[in-house]
C-alpha cells in the first residue's frame, strides 16, 4: 500500500506562517507610521500656517491704519497687487478680510487681504462701515478707492522648507522603524515557526512508525520556564507518543507471548492427532490443528515484524523462476494460476521473504477472489490479479488490517498483513487496488538498479 509522501517544508513558500506574520507586521507598521506621520504633519503645518496668518493679519491691520492716516505703506503691503489670488481679491471687494497660501514672484507666501477702505480696528472677516478714504495730495499712489483690496504678503518659504524637512524626517524614520520592527518580528516569528515545524516533523515520524521520535522541547523539561502554546503542543505530542508506544509494545508482547505459549500444546496436539486411527474425524482434527499451527506461526511472524527485528539475507534471484516456484508450492498451478513473464530481471533480494509475500498474495486471491488468478512479472514489478469482487474499500484506502472483515463475511486474516510487512522489510512497495474491469490487483515493486549487471 502506498501512502502519499510528506513534502518537506519550504521556508520560501508564501503560504507559510512566517511570511504571513511578516506581511501582517509590515502592514501594521506602515499603517501606524502613516497615521503618526499624518498627525505630526497636520499639527506642525497647522501651527506654522497659524503663525504666518497671525503675522499677515497683524501687518494688514498696520497697513490699514497707515492707509487711513495717509502714511506710506510698509514693505509687502499694497493695494490691488497683481499677484493677489482672485478669490482673495473678490473677498476683499465684498468688504471682508481673509488669508490664504499662494505664490508671489515664484515663491510661497501667506496672503492677507481686506477692503482698502477699512480703518483702524477693522476686524478680520467683517465688513467695515467706515466710508471710503479718498486719496490725498502726497498720499501713496496705492491709496484705495471703493472696491479696492489692501493686501499683505508674508514670506512662507522658510516655513515650507521646514515642513518639507519634517516630512522627509518622518519618512526616513518610518522606513527605519518599519525595517527594525520587521526584522525583530520576523526573528521572533521564525523561532516560533521553527518549533512548530519541528513538532510537525516529529508527528510525521510517529505516524510513519518511529515511536521513539520526540520533540523534547526544553520548555517542557523546566517547570520554571514559561510554557507557551507551542511548548504545550510539543509536550502533548510527546505524552501521546509515549502512551501510544507503551500500548503498542504491550500489544506486541501479548501477541508474542500468546503465540509462544500456544506452540507447546499445539506441538503435543499435533503429535496426538497423528496417532489417531484413520477416518473422517481424524482428518477434521488434523485439518483444524494444522490451521491453528499456521495461525500461531503467523502471529509469531507478526510480532517479529512489529518489533522490527527481521534481518534480510540478500541474494541474486531471477523473478520469473521465483514466481513459478511460488505457484507450484501453492498447489494451484493446475490451470488455476497463470504465470506471465513479460520481462524477467535479476534482483538483489531475500528470496525466502519474497516467496512468502507472493505466496500470501496468491493464496489470498484464491481464497477471497475469483478465478483465474494471474501472476505477472514485468521487470521489478510483480502483479497478482484475480477476477472476483475486488478488495474492500477500507483495504484500498488504509492497507491491510488484522482480522478485519467486511460485512461479517469477507475476512482477510493475517496473510495480507504479513505480505505488507515483509515487503517493507525488503524495501519494496506493495499497493492494493481494484482493476477497472473487475477483480483485485496487488502490485509489488522491488528495488532494482537498471545499471547493475545481472
Amino acid at each position: 500500500m502506498k501512502f502519499p509522501a510528506h513534502r518537506p517544508w519550504l521556508p520560501a513558500r508564501a503560504a507559510s506562517l512566517t511570511w504571513k506574520a511578516a506581511a501582517f507586521i509590515t502592514v501594521m507598521c506602515c499603517a501606524l507610521t502613516a497615521l503618526l506621520g499624518v498627525l505630526v504633519h497636520v499639527s506642525v503645518t497647522r501651527q506654522t500656517v497659524g503663525e504666518a496668518r497671525d503675522r499677515a493679519l497683524s501687518r494688514l491691520d498696520e497697513g490699514a491704519k497707515a492707509l487711513a492716516a495717509g502714511d506710506r505703506l510698509g514693505p509687502g503691503v499694497a493695494v490691488d497687487p497683481p499677484d493677489l489670488p482672485a478669490s482673495l481679491r473678490d473677498l476683499a471687494a465684498r468688504g471682508e478680510h481673509g488669508t490664504m497660501l499662494g505664490r508671489s514672484g515664484g515663491r510661497p507666501v501667506m496672503w492677507a487681504a481686506g477692503p482698502a477702505s477699512g480703518g483702524a480696528g477693522t476686524e478680520p472677516g467683517t465688513t467695515s462701515s467706515t466710508p471710503p478714504i479718498a486719496p490725498r495730495a502726497g498720499a501713496p499712489a496705492q491709496a484705495a478707492a471703493t472696491g479696492h483690496a489692501l493686501a499683505v504678503e508674508v514670506d512662507y518659504e522658510q516655513s515650507a522648507r521646514t515642513i518639507d524637512g519634517l516630512d522627509n524626517a518622518i519618512l526616513g524614520s518610518s522606513v527605519l522603524a518599519i525595517g527594525a520592527t520587521l526584522l525583530v518580528g520576523a526573528f521572533a516569528v521564525t523561532r516560533v515557526t521553527r518549533r512548530l515545524h519541528t513538532t510537525a516533523r516529529v508527528a510525521r515520524k510517529i505516524s510513519a512508525g518511529d515511536l521513539d521520535a520526540r520533540v523534547n522541547d526544553p520548555r517542557t523539561k523546566d517547570p520554571q520556564r514559561h510554557q507557551d502554546e507551542v511548548a504545550a503542543v510539543a509536550g502533548a505530542l510527546d505524552s501521546m507518543a509515549s502512551s501510544l508506544q507503551a500500548r503498542i509494545l504491550t500489544e506486541q508482547r501479548f501477541t508474542a507471548d500468546v503465540a509462544h505459549e500456544l506452540r507447546t500444546p499445539l506441538t503435543g496436539l499435533h503429535a496426538a492427532a497423528e496417532l489417531l486411527p484413520p477416518g473422517r474425524p481424524t482428518e477434521l482434527v488434523r485439518d483444524r490443528v494444522a490451521a491453528l499451527r499456521t495461525l500461531t506461526e503467523d502471529l509469531l511472524e507478526i510480532s517479529r515484524l512489529d518489533a522490527r527485528s527481521e534481518r534480510v539475507e540478500l541474494d541474486a534471484a531471477w523473478l520469473g523462476p521465483v514466481a513459478e516456484r511460488v505457484v507450484r508450492a501453492s498447489g494451484t498451478d493446475a490451470g488455476r494460476t497463470e504465470v506471465v513473464v513479460v520481462r524477467d530481471v535479476c534482483v538483489e533480494t531475500d528470496r525466502r521473504r519474497l516467496e512468502r509475500v507472493l505466496g500470501n498474495l496468491v493464496g489470498n486471491a484464491h481464497r477471497h477472489g475469483g478465478p483465474p488468478v494471474v501472476l505477472t512479472v514485468d521487470g521489478p514489478v510483480i502483479t497478482v490479479r484475480d477476477h472476483g469482487e475486488g478488495y474492500p474499500d477500507y483495504l484500498v484506502e488504509h492497507g491491510p488490517q488484522r482480522f478485519r472483515t467486511e460485512g461479517g463475511a469477507r475476512g482477510h486474516g493475517l496473510g495480507l498483513t504479513i505480505a505488507f510487512g515483509q515487503a517493507e522489510v525488503l524495501g519494496a512497495s506493495l499497493e492494493f487496488t481494484n482493476a477497472a474491469d473487475g477483480g483485485a490487483l496487488a502490485t509489488l515493486t522491488l528495488p532494482y538498479d537498471e545499471q547493475a549487471p545481472a
